[in-house]
């Protein structure tokens, strides 16, 4: 089989940073080829209730944008070859300067940004912000975008664009269907790569999904996983790996 890209989602310092880096190094030894790592967030909109739960409890440890950058910068140093996308909510990069934090940002080995909250046409700057720091945004298309609205997106001239694949909010199961596949050809015809996911957790979502996007997207399954395996950092290293695999064909 071959095999299929993967953008994997972490919470920044979810359980602590030392648990969060095994998670990273079992998503890269898996097979995940792009890393996604949320600064944790007190009021995520997109989030379903692992991810929620997984940032309240690291915001309760008092921690910080300036820890979270600095546990990207340690797995950027590790894995400079693996491309890592920033991915919160505007309030938090805004509150700081969105230029003075994407300059932060790239400096620890950021890639890109993935700000669901920022309308692509209404992005406080970060567009240029990001390409200014040697970074790409990636804007978010929904299900629920009027077609209008959508083919203005895909005729953007973003590199990459999020397709969120159902309306609501991520970690349920989505179900790959026709309606989801003639979503995904409107998001890319306009020559954007699309990444998509949403509630992707087994090999069979993948493959249904690997020809319609550049990469699939899986996030709260990781989350879940580091949640049941958190008191035994063995297991927490082996379920990564192997949930890695088996979405990746690795």
């Amino acid at each position: 089989m071959q095999k299929i890209k993967l953008m994997s989602h972490l919470v920044a310092g979810y359980p602590t940073d030392e648990k969060a880096l095994v998670a990273a190094r079992s998503l890269i030894k898996g097979g995940a080829d792009i890393l996604e790592i949320q600064l944790p967030f007190s009021d995520p909109s997109a989030d379903g209730p692992a991810i929620q739960t997984a940032c309240t409890q690291v915001l309760s440890r008092s921690y910080r944008t300036s820890d979270g950058l600095s546990f990207i910068k340690q797995i950027h140093s590790e894995f400079p070859e693996i491309p890592i996308y920033i991915m919160s909510y505007g309030s938090l990069i805004y509150t700081p300067g969105i230029d003075a934090f994407c300059k932060k940002a790239a400096e620890c080995g950021v890639k890109g940004m993935i700000i669901p909250d920022l309308p692509f046409d209404f992005d406080e700057g970060l567009t240029a912000a990001c390409k200014a720091n040697g970074m790409i945004n990636i804007p978010v298309a929904a299900p629920s975008m009027s077609d209008e609205r959508l083919y203005k997106l895909a005729h953007a001239g973003f590199p990459f664009i999020y397709a969120a694949l159902r309306v609501g909010i991520t970690g349920t199961d989505t179900k790959i269907d026709d309606g989801t596949l003639e979503f995904l050809k409107k998001v890319s015809e306009g020559g954007s790569k699309v990444y998509g996911g949403f509630g992707i957790s087994n090999g069979t979502q993948a493959k249904a999904l690997a020809d319609s996007v550049d990469a699939i997207v899986a996030g709260s399954v990781f989350v879940r996983l580091i949640s049941e395996n958190q008191q035994n950092v063995e297991k927490l290293a082996e379920s990564i790996e192997a949930k890695a695999r088996e979405l990746s064909g690795f």
